[in-house]
């Protein structure tokens, strides 16, 4: 081996300390990239000349050479945005993205996304993010598919359910009657504010989303009610008649056009305990639907029962489309069916026993009272809602997203899926914050976030860059005085060769 060969040692430490230069150089510039991995470098020694020497053969390395280039995975900090969708992963994982009609799959850490005019959820390059869609429950449905939202509507629920929980004055006198006979549709006021003793309004929905206000009136039984039977056994001291009734001009069942019962979609009593002041039972009339007059006591006959107990009235506010609805007080049927021997139809009530709930009626953990104190409405709720508009969306830590509605609905809408690998050193990196996989790499195992290994989403948050300038710095220092080392081995050979050509002058 001729001294011209520690040359080749020297241009070969000057080759691989260029090339950890460059690495460095890299993760310098990209200390304030989103989701950046620094890289390392690693030397190993060349394959070693064999020389003769006294005491036998003996090695002489050769230089240096560049083993390898690391992606350093270790998790970044996170910087918190005002934008919710931007995501950061805490831990294992990576972001799938895909080009836009393409199957092509990259994967990224850089979790600045955001929809853009045709409703992709996409990063700054303009790939769409990939995720699973939800169902109304909230579970996946299908594949992995590009998160796009089709339509920023929510579409209107009509009402299936109502609860009014009242409390009702126990010291109130009766105002009528009758509500029902009171009520009267072609008055510009149907009921006059004489004729009951309390009522409470509530708004639902119908099929379309239009509004509607029902109101219950509520009045203090006598003795001359209508729902007072000929045994006199009631206790018409802790009874109350009430009617449910909607605006008559939007009440569009055909029997009730033009009559006095126009709006009227449920009446009956309720029956107060004694001593307890909690409601104890009730009964419920509906129009029974047979064409006849909806005026005449004798066409309301006794409510069916929804699956949860509750008796259930039928309104129409969409021409031809018929709207049930269950009435909620705060007790309801453990059965399917009235008491037996009751009235068949309000007309009926006065000549025998009021239709009443089972004896195995059931109260509610909220139900209306009979205090003596101001009648007032404790709770009022109902299941409907209208047309909504998408104002924003969210997404948990577990990547659900959810639509927030402008009718307070909260839908979900995609799972934000996440992708590991069993060798991610092998990834290639292509680019704008991108890997893709290799043969090397094996394929992506997807799953949801926090599961399986995978990391968490943070949202509000993007991972910043995972250089360390300190450390980068000192490696710059030892690389530097390594290349410079290695270029004085260049000039000292070259003196000595010096040195060779002048034995001859």
């Amino acid at each position: 081996m001729g001294i011209s060969s520690s040359l080749f040692s020297g241009i070969s430490g000057l080759s691989t300390n260029g090339n950890a230069m460059s690495v460095i150089g890299d993760n310098i510039a990209n200390v304030n990239t989103i989701g950046f991995k620094s890289s390392r470098t690693t030397f190993e020694d060349v394959l070693s000349q064999s020389v003769s020497t006294a005491s036998g053969s003996a090695q002489i390395g050769r230089g240096t050479t560049l083993s390898d280039v690391d992606t350093l995975f270790q998790q970044g900090s996170f910087e918190s945005t005002s934008n919710a969708t931007d995501l950061a992963i805490g831990g294992n994982g990576f972001f799938m993205v895909s080009p836009k009609t393409s199957e092509t799959n990259y994967f990224t850490r850089a979790g600045q996304f955001r929809f853009d005019a045709d409703g992709f959820f996409v990063n700054p390059t303009g790939y769409v993010a990939q995720g699973w869609a939800l169902d109304d429950q909230g579970n996946d449905t299908g594949t992995l598919v590009d998160i796009v939202l089709n339509d920023f509507t929510s579409a209107p629920q009509p009402t299936n359910a109502v609860t009014a929980v009242t409390n009702l004055n126990s010291q109130d006198n009766s105002n009528s009657t009758s509500l029902f006979g009171t009520w009267n549709a072609t008055n510009t006021e149907p009921i006059g504010d004489s004729s009951y003793g309390y009522q409470t309004a509530i708004r639902l929905y119908d099929s379309l989303g239009n509004s509607h206000d029902v109101t219950v009136y509520y009045d203090k039984m006598s003795t001359a009610s209508e729902y007072y039977d000929a045994s006199g056994t009631q206790d018409v001291d802790n009874m109350w008649e009430y009617i449910v009734s909607s605006n008559p001009t939007e009440d569009m069942r055909a029997d009730f056009s033009g009559e006095n019962a126009q709006g009227v979609l449920m009446r009956g009593t309720l029956t107060y305990n004694s001593s307890s002041g909690a409601l104890s039972d009730m009964s419920s009339y509906v129009y029974a639907n047979n064409g006849g007059d909806p005026d005449l006591a004798a066409n309301w006959v006794p409510a069916t029962f929804s699956t949860d107990g509750y008796p259930q009235a039928t309104a129409q506010f969409v021409p031809g489309v018929d709207q049930t609805v269950q009435l909620q007080f705060g007790i309801r049927n453990t059965g399917t069916a009235w008491t037996a021997g009751g009235a068949a139809n309000v007309g009926a009530v006065a000549g025998g026993a009021l239709g009443s709930m089972l004896a195995t009626s059931e109260p509610q953990a909220l139900t209306s009272t009979q205090y003596a104190s101001s009648s007032t409405t404790v709770y009022q709720t109902q299941d409907g809602y209208g047309t909504g508009f998408l104002e924003n969306v969210s997404v948990d830590t577990d990547g659900v997203m959810v639509g927030h509605y402008s009718n307070g609905q909260i839908l979900y809408l995609y799972r934000v899926g996440l992708a590991k690998f069993n060798n991610s050193q092998a990834l290639n990196k292509v680019g704008g914050n991108l890997w893709s996989a290799t043969r090397d790499s094996g394929d992506a195992i997807t799953g949801h976030p926090g599961e399986n290994g995978l990391g968490s989403i943070s949202p509000n948050s993007l991972e910043q860059s995972n250089v360390d300038i300190a450390t980068e710095f000192v490696k710059m220092i030892t690389t530097q005085r390594g290349y410079q080392a290695n270029s004085r081995i260049i000039t000292t050979t070259d003196e000595m060769l010096q040195e060779l050509i002048n034995l001859k002058r």
